[in-house]
């Protein structure tokens, strides 16, 4: 039997108290924005664990279907597959690419190696550009966002208070333990003792496992993950022959060696998460049989086939006194009377398997396994909602620099990647790479899918005004491509998103690398919506537009740096886009991307800020400029 592994809590320091009190104050008294997340969550959730129950019924058919092939311990393994079915819907999952993933793993260490601090030399906004052009004013929409929903933040609390009434149950099994480890006594009967030893040597076991014995246990079981013990009740020692406790000893043992006390941990906590879905509890309940299945499994096989009678024999003569378990989510040698007959007809039909048999138990596991797998990014409720990004900048020179004046009251971050230097200067990295909307900077490619697919041309990409009355006069006409990235004129670019159709703008994203390459069925998608990019990221994908690595018609590329040249100054030219998001009637979210050119080099940028209000496209660039004049790029 494998108790519950949780033997101690862990104590809470000083210096831990604000952080639960931070979790605590957003679990109950949250901001708008988390209350949204919450109710967002949620609903999320409870959708992949619908998709959970499918992969749970293939899962378990594969298992069935191949019983005869699979031996007793591949069927139990192929259920860890599991855990990893149930981690996906608290991950964000894209796709599936084992060498990808490998990479990222290391590349993320390789770039976190590569940070540096250099201060910039201070300075307040300037007035550079004191008369705003059109393109600093960035006309925008107000969108509006719908309060949460209540049913979802309603069954937030509900899955929390779930959890919370789980975790009474692991205290009270915990306690349980507390007090069997309290009251055992070591063993002391010598022939049982010598027994042990001669187990323990059979099936090579070199570290001393302690045993204790105890009056207030119905059946023998071991504990623990760090320090485990077996514990046997006093009868057992004085009222059954020591061929049979050989059997009990061994089966506790093999848990040992199968790391049964950790897979119980892992066990324990999905239950608290999952508690709602008798999907998971059903599969768990499986899991815990079949575990005892493979442990008299490997029993069987230290003592061969000549011991499957005599050993079931034992567990016949164990079942009625150990069909209960003493604590709670954990597992006894016995069991309930249906479970104990699936153990004895598994060792009245077991044989010895061949080698054949268990190459083709590898191939079906790799395959199914492979398989499935695939299939987990359905799982991901975080998938179409990513909100970080973490570059690979392992061949790059990356330093973060304090501009935290220039940005004051706004939460805010600035990229400035030299492309002659290979080098990436970062303020706010953990800004840098948050996903956010990237409102009207995202014109720019619609702009460029648009030119990609004929619906507009470098020399005709006049489109007729729709005769809707918009609130900006500049709107209000037929447009070009250049006046209307200038005016930054919504209907013109949605009027081309909507030629394009979702299918192909979903393509284009993907072919770009764009963010998370989310798109809702609205045509605001890129508007405080379902599309998401970090500011380090812009940069990226501004860098490969400027070099054409997606391989675009060098042409269309032309008339899109066209639309998007603000400023020439000397040897110097300013390129860039401004974008604001417009929530409820007042400015929260602003950015001004782009990049600068000359003979000698070329810089790209990307700033953002954020705040309740006057976080605008125009307040971004003047930001903007005011750093790049500070740092010697633009005078």
């Amino acid at each position: 039997m494998v108790i519950s592994p949780l033997c101690c809590l862990p104590t809470l320091k000083m210096t831990d108290y604000q952080t639960v009190k931070s979790l605590l104050f957003v679990l109950f008294f949250p901001t708008a924005e988390e209350d949204s997340n919450m109710a967002d969550f949620m609903i999320r959730f409870l959708l992949s664990n619908l998709f959970l129950g499918i992969f749970i019924g293939i899962l378990a058919f594969c298992k069935w279907i191949f019983r005869r092939t699979l031996s007793s311990q591949m069927q139990y393994h192929l259920w860890f597959l599991l855990f990893f079915f149930l981690l996906v819907p608290f991950v964000p999952v894209c796709s599936f690419s084992l060498p990808a993933q490998i990479s990222s793993f290391f590349s993320t260490f390789s770039s976190q190696k590569g940070f540096a601090h250099h201060p910039l030399t201070d300075s307040p906004l300037s007035s550079t550009f004191s008369n705003t052009s059109e393109w600093m004013n960035d006309f925008t929409i107000s969108i509006s966002r719908q309060v949460p929903s209540i049913a979802g933040q309603i069954l937030f609390l509900l899955w929390c208070t779930g959890i919370g009434i789980m975790f009474i149950f692991f205290i009270r099994s915990v306690r349980q333990l507390y007090h069997l480890s309290s009251t055992a006594l070591p063993l002391e009967n010598a022939e049982i003792s010598s027994l042990y030893i001669s187990c323990l040597k059979e099936l090579g076991i070199t570290r001393n496992i302690l045993v204790y014995t105890t009056a207030f246990l119905p059946s023998p079981a071991i504990t623990g993950i760090f320090q485990p013990r077996i514990y046997l009740p006093l009868r057992l020692i004085s009222g059954y022959p020591h061929s049979a406790l050989r059997y009990i000893l061994l089966h506790e043992l093999q848990h040992y060696r199968q790391k049964d006390g950790l897979l119980n941990l892992f066990l324990n906590i999905f239950c608290a998460l999952y508690w709602f879905n008798p999907a998971v509890w059903y599969v768990l309940h499986e899991i815990r049989i079949d575990r005892e299945i493979a442990c008299d499994t490997s029993v069987l096989e230290t003592l061969g086939e000549t011991s499957c009678q005599e050993y079931g024999a034992a567990l016949i003569n164990f079942a009625e006194t150990l069909s209960h378990t003493p604590f709670s989510f954990s597992v006894g040698l016995g069991g309930s009377m249906p479970q104990m007959k699936r153990r004895i007809l598994n060792i009245a039909s077991y044989q010895a398997p061949t080698p054949w048999k268990r190459a083709k138990g590898y191939v079906l596991v790799l395959v199914i396994s492979l398989l499935l797998i695939s299939m987990s990014p359905v799982l991901s409720m975080q998938a179409a909602k990513e909100t970080s990004f973490r570059p690979d900048t392992s061949d790059s020179i990356v330093s973060t620099i304090d501009l935290s004046s220039y940005f004051r009251d706004y939460e805010g971050t600035f990229v400035l990647y030299d492309l002659q230097k290979d080098h990436y200067q970062i303020y706010h990295p953990e800004q840098a790479y948050k996903r956010i909307s990237p409102d009207s900077t995202y014109k720019l490619y619609s702009a460029l899918f648009g030119l990609e697919e004929k619906i507009i041309t470098p020399k005709d990409s006049m489109i007729p005004w729709d005769h809707n009355h918009y609130p900006f006069d500049a709107w209000n006409k037929n447009h070009t491509l250049h006046s209307a990235m200038s005016a930054s004129v919504n209907w013109y670019f949605q009027t081309i998103d909507k030629k394009l159709g979702h299918g192909k703008i979903r393509s284009y994203l993907q072919q770009i690398h764009y963010g998370n390459e989310s798109i809702d069925q609205s045509d605001s998608y890129w508007m405080e919506s379902s599309l998401k990019i970090s500011a380090f990221e812009q940069v990226s994908l501004l860098t490969d537009f400027y070099q054409n690595t997606f391989a675009f018609n060098p042409e269309h590329i032309a008339a899109v740096k066209d639309s998007i040249c603000l400023i020439t100054h000397g040897q110097n030219t300013l390129y860039g886009k401004t974008g604001t998001g417009n929530v409820n009637g007042q400015n929260v979210n602003g950015w001004f991307i782009g990049y600068i050119e000359n003979s000698q080099n070329t810089y790209f940028f990307a700033t953002n800020i954020q705040a309740e209000q006057q976080a605008s496209g125009s307040t971004a660039s003047q930001i903007t400029l005011d750093l790049l004049e500070d740092m010697g790029i633009w005078n």
